[in-house]
């Protein structure tokens, strides 16, 4: 009996999808543990490492996941392509790690935390085994084991999460009675940031552990001709992947230089952050779409009408991603117990992050022209595009308006990304987008948005049966838009 392909992509998708949204719900979780235990200072500081090592794992990594996807498919020896991957990343990641040892009263000095030098080693030691295992996660899915795939990533997300509450609300007991523990060799004797980022030092401790197993079946072999032509494709994945995540987290690092003077710029960084995780519940809905839609939309690739059928996805991104900019916004008031009292005043970037990443969101949809067409040298381009217009925003800016200058840079970024990936494929694959229907739902999710927002204070009850029925009006101007009856839906 023949298997559907599509299906067990689909399947598959779903599977390695499962560690991916669980982790960012965990993130989000973790979100009122850090802002009610921690100042504003500390988690700008935790957040400001948390960004170099997203930036730093690009490097480090080399491109060499795809790159072992090519070379493992071409080759009839896979074991010798993920040898030669293991290698590289592993010489790399320990001559890294080295010198960050060597140097790291150095590096802790000119950022400032002189006392902390071991935070550059816990921020290394990520890295280093970050980027091992994820050679090894890369072999997992080569292999079809999807599952196995999905258990590794979520005893990984699982251990962070364990490590983080015994740190947040064991361990500061302990050393309160405690005083002289060997755990302040590690981390401080009360909750700050060097909690969160030696729980997900410990959790990369684990992840390694449990790939144990799996290194000892990789016979290690080293072939110089095919170490070549792995860089040699692997390289400019990695070089094209730099702007993407610089564009996402270059602003964190310019706090420390660019904050308004007279403001603390890790309480600054630490408030955007707060605001930030918030409108992390929009990039939850667009990373579940994605692994939705990616195999939907290669599926239908060639049939008669596809094009048309990509548009329509479109259109129904968008109403749904504007509910849930309003209805995030709408009850704000009850979202906001997440956050700690002093970071509260973040919320006011929400509005601007949520449209940003709906924006993103959007540009994701529009971005299929170039993968469907195989014209995938354009993302680069895209990608580039947003950088400097991030850097610029965030550098005239930021000294007059500090984190609102960072969520708008993020805002204008993906809308110059968009209307540069809009005029390319119109250019090379255009797909019937109905644009003017497309920001009637924008437009009109803030035009609702203005109404509460402009709205006086008629009491707690008034006010929520208010938002609610502009929900509901939203809803149903979409399904009339769309032509949807309401009693034709199943639930």
């Amino acid at each position: 009996m023949s298997s559907n392909p599509l299906k067990k992509l689909a399947g598959e998708t779903a599977i390695y999808g499962f560690s991916t949204i669980l982790a960012r719900v965990i993130n989000f979780v973790f979100v009122p543990i850090y802002t009610y235990s921690l100042t504003r200072e500390n988690y700008g500081i935790a957040t400001e490492f948390l960004a170099y090592i997203a930036i730093l794992q690009v490097v480090l990594t080399l491109g060499l996941e795809t790159g072992c996807f090519r070379f493992a498919n071409k080759t009839k020896d896979a074991g010798k392509v993920f040898s030669n991957a293991l290698i590289t990343t592993g010489v790399l990641s320990l001559g890294f790690l080295l010198l960050m040892v060597i140097y790291s009263g150095t590096i802790s000095q000119w950022l400032g935390y002189d006392s902390y030098k071991f935070v550059i080693v816990y921020v290394a030691a990520i890295l280093a085994m970050d980027s091992v295992t994820s050679i090894l996660f890369a072999k997992l899915r080569f292999e079809n084991r999807p599952v196995k795939f999905a258990v590794f990533k979520s005893i990984k997300i699982f251990s962070e999460t364990t490590f983080n509450l015994l740190l947040f609300f064991a361990v500061p007991a302990y050393l309160a009675k405690n005083p002289g523990s060997f755990l302040t060799s590690f981390i401080s004797s009360t909750p700050d940031f060097t909690y969160i980022l030696f729980a997900i030092f410990l959790s990369a401790v684990v992840s390694l552990i449990i790939f144990i197993p799996d290194l000892f079946k990789i016979k290690l072999s080293f072939s110089p001709k095919l170490w070549r032509e792995m860089m040699l494709y692997s390289l400019p994945i990695m070089v094209a992947g730099l702007p993407g995540i610089l564009n996402d987290f270059i602003d964190r690092p310019l706090f420390r230089f660019f904050s308004p003077e007279g403001n603390v710029w890790e309480a600054d960084l630490g408030v955007f952050q707060a605001g930030i995780k918030i409108a992390t519940l929009m990039m939850l809905f667009i990373q579940m779409f994605r692994f939705a839609a990616e195999p939907f939309f290669f599926s239908r690739e060639g049939d008669k009408g596809s094009k048309e059928l990509y548009a329509k996805v479109m259109e129904h991104f968008t109403a749904f991603g504007m509910l849930i900019f309003l209805g995030i916004l709408f009850y704000l008031d009850i979202i906001q117990i997440v956050l700690g009292k002093n970071f509260r005043e973040g919320l006011s970037i929400v509005p601007i992050m949520l449209l940003s990443y709906l924006i993103l969101g959007i540009n994701f949809n529009v971005s299929m022209w170039y993968k469907l067409s195989g014209k995938t040298n354009y993302a680069i381009l895209i990608t580039t595009a947003g950088l400097p217009v991030t850097i610029a925003i965030n550098i005239i800016f930021m000294p007059l308006y500090s984190y609102h200058a960072a969520a708008w840079g993020h805002l204008l970024s993906y809308l110059v990304m968009l209307m540069v990936s809009i005029r390319l494929g119109n250019k090379h694959y255009p797909i019937p987008y109905r644009w003017g229907r497309i920001a009637g739902y924008i437009v009109t999710g803030l035009a609702l948005y203005a109404v509460v927002a402009l709205m006086p204070d008629l009491g707690v009850v008034l006010n929520y049966s208010i938002r609610t029925v502009l929900i509901f009006i939203y809803i149903l101007t979409y399904l009339k838009i769309e032509k949807i009856s309401l009693w034709k839906l199943k639930f």
